[in-house]
């Protein structure tokens, strides 16, 4: 045999063993919706940091946490929170039951859609309606409402479901961590309510791997039948302080990996920065006017300052969707 084949050979022996090993990896990219920028290339870092066996930096699998924010960093959250229209409408067509409303201040607001006079009134008292407007409805329910109104609702902008508005980038980040043997999570000040139905076949996280806001369920025999009934109030706020108590209450153990947009993340980011060994924290940076929307401080929605402010003083990363991501939605061309 000539040295040229054996050379030949040994090369393409060579080929088969990297196009085996990308295979097991999932894909040669698998992050094409990113730009080739800082944020990709850290992520693809901490993830082989994370599962080379024989690493230093390894960490075993049942410890590869990775958690989430939902509106703003998995799926678009302007005009305004998408579950919000959707609890707004509820409140509107619950207003025979509760005549009394007509004279409410909040109610007002939410028929007008005043969003300042939303804002000076507050979360509190619009909250309230909001549960109310469904107590007494059984949970199976509530699920079909929410099933309902996504199924007609469209974006005002973008004209499309709104289950249309989630992010390619962040699709292919979770389908990437779980092919490296992390868990993802969704920890979000929305409710587990009103992502469970959808959250499954949008970004692949099944039912129990929803951490939010839950309203007070109460457990009753109607018509001899076990059932589950929506209370008057909201038993927790996952939101803020509220996710680290939520990501505590529910996974028992600390997220190595944390992604959000907002300063309601910025507890959750802290509490994964602390921990011991390696750590990631991104923060996505709303700056696309063109392709989604550019906020950052002094929005009413998805504000993001102080959470920004610490980001650049700790080193956490900052994607800025403008720059760092090739395309934004799905349709996108």
């Amino acid at each position: 045999m000539s040295q040229l084949r054996k050379a030949m050979l040994c090369l393409l022996s060579a080929l088969a063993i990297l196009v085996s090993s990308r295979g097991l990896r999932g894909q040669d990219d698998p992050l094409p919706s990113w730009n080739n920028s800082k944020p990709k290339q850290k992520i693809v870092q901490f993830v082989e940091q994370t599962t080379t066996a024989g690493s230093p930096t390894f960490v075993e699998p049942a410890e590869r946490i990775a958690v989430f924010d939902n509106d703003g960093t998995l799926w678009c959250e302007k005009p305004y929170y998408f579950q919000l229209e959707f609890m707004l409408e509820q409140v509107r067509a619950a207003v025979l039951k509760h005549p009394e409303w007509k004279n409410d201040a909040a109610y007002k607001a939410i028929v007008a859609r005043d969003a300042k006079a939303l804002e000076a009134i507050g979360m509190k008292p619009v909250l309230q309606l909001v549960a109310k407007a469904n107590s007494g409805m059984l949970v199976s329910q509530y699920d079909k409402a929410i099933r309902d109104w996504l199924a007609t609702a469209r974006h005002p902008r973008f004209e499309r479901p709104y289950t249309d508005l989630v992010y390619a980038p962040m699709q292919e980040l979770l389908a990437y961590l779980r092919a490296n043997g992390f868990r993802t999570y969704i920890v979000s000040g929305g409710s587990v309510e009103f992502m469970r139905p959808w959250a499954e076949k949008a970004y692949g996280i099944p039912p129990e791997q929803v951490i939010g806001t839950q309203q007070e369920v109460r457990y009753e025999l109607k018509n001899g039948r076990p059932s589950l009934v929506r209370g008057p109030s909201f038993a927790f706020v996952n939101d803020g302080p509220g996710k680290p108590i939520g990501i505590y209450r529910s996974l028992g153990r600390l997220p190595i990996a944390a992604f959000g947009n907002s300063d309601g993340d910025l507890q959750m980011f802290q509490m994964t920065a602390a921990g011991q060994g390696p750590r990631l924290v991104l923060v996505i940076h709303h700056d696309d006017e063109t392709r989604e929307y550019a906020y950052d401080r002094g929005s009413r929605v998805g504000g993001l300052d102080k959470a920004w402010d610490e980001a650049l003083e700790k080193g956490w990363i900052v994607v800025s969707m403008k720059n760092d991501w090739a395309k934004v939605f799905g349709f996108d061309k």
